[in-house]
């Protein structure tokens, strides 16, 4: 089984309420804004929707609303991860009965396993599931990096269907694209290097700036996927600030209070985050008037 994950992907905040619940209209209208803006597929539960700080009841929670909102019009690639294979295949389980439609599983962190660990921890979580698997490479955070001939080996694994790259060495990004199948996909997991991943063979984005500008950012990627890299440079150059000032501080804080200074919701969050700096929100709230998408003065 290949499937292809091509175009688009939010990787969704998750908004709380003033209680620290999880806030299901909020969470609501951002969905359907995504879809509403063009974008192909929502990730929900990753680093972005905060996940290292949601429970397993919460994660269910929310795969299952957001599965329930998108009503197959968009499907679903749920983030899992964690640093206990064996917790991780059950996760991925009870994910994919709540909803969703494949799973991206991030590396195991702190562990930081050899490259064979790495191999079997994901084979692993692939042979429990029937579901598409999308491997997730952030050695900024885990600690740890896939090494592109790892991912080749993992590309050969029948429901392993893509890879969403976020080591920022466009290097191995390059060997990744040239050396699995053509119904692999590689998803930048940096929004500036989107266009420069889709122009050595890769075939989209899991973006944390489609939460602000879902429709910017699928026409960037629509356009770079029809070779039009003219029209895909230019939305690339006029959002660089945005996708750049989206971690001034750690991912989610500034696109939480960009989303906020837009009026589409409220920046909250649970420790150990906690609210940005005052001299970040200034720059956030710059970057967004020059953009016209500010509605604080």
């Amino acid at each position: 089984m290949k499937a292809i994950w091509i175009g688009c992907g939010t990787a969704l905040v998750t908004p709380f309420t003033e209680s620290g619940a999880i806030d299901e209209k909020a969470l609501r209208s951002l969905v359907l804004r995504q879809i509403k803006g063009g974008v192909n597929f929502l990730v929900p539960c990753g680093t972005t929707g905060e996940s290292p700080t949601l429970t397993q009841e919460e994660r269910c929670q929310i795969v299952d609303l957001v599965a329930r909102v998108s009503n197959g019009q968009v499907p679903v690639l749920a983030g899992i991860g964690g640093n206990d294979t064996k917790v991780t295949v059950q996760i991925a389980k009870e994910l994919t009965s709540a909803g969703a439609d494949g799973v991206l599983a991030v590396t195991p962190y702190y562990n930081k396993p050899t490259q064979e660990g790495l191999f079997q921890h994901f084979s692993t979580i692939s042979a429990s599931i029937d579901s598409p698997v999308v491997l997730y490479n952030v050695p900024s955070r885990t600690g740890c990096n896939i090494e592109a001939s790892t991912v080749k080996r993992l590309s050969e694994v029948e429901n392993i269907v893509g890879i969403k790259e976020a080591s920022a060495d466009l290097s191995q990004m390059n060997i990744i694209c040239r050396d699995t199948p053509d119904d692999f996909s590689v998803l930048s997991g940096d929004d500036a290097l989107t266009l420069s991943l889709i122009a050595v063979g890769g075939n989209g984005v899991i973006s944390v700036a489609a939460n602000e500008v879902p429709s910017e950012m699928s026409a960037l990627v629509n356009a770079a996927l029809a070779n039009d890299f003219f029209r895909a440079r230019d939305i690339h150059q006029r959002l660089l600030n945005l996708m750049q000032v989206n971690f001034v501080e750690s991912n989610p804080i500034p696109v939480k209070v960009a989303l906020e200074v837009m009026g589409l919701g409220t920046a909250r969050y649970r420790l150990p985050l906690v609210k940005a700096s005052s001299e970040s929100r200034d720059k956030i709230v710059r970057v967004l008037s020059e953009l016209g998408l500010c509605t604080e003065s």
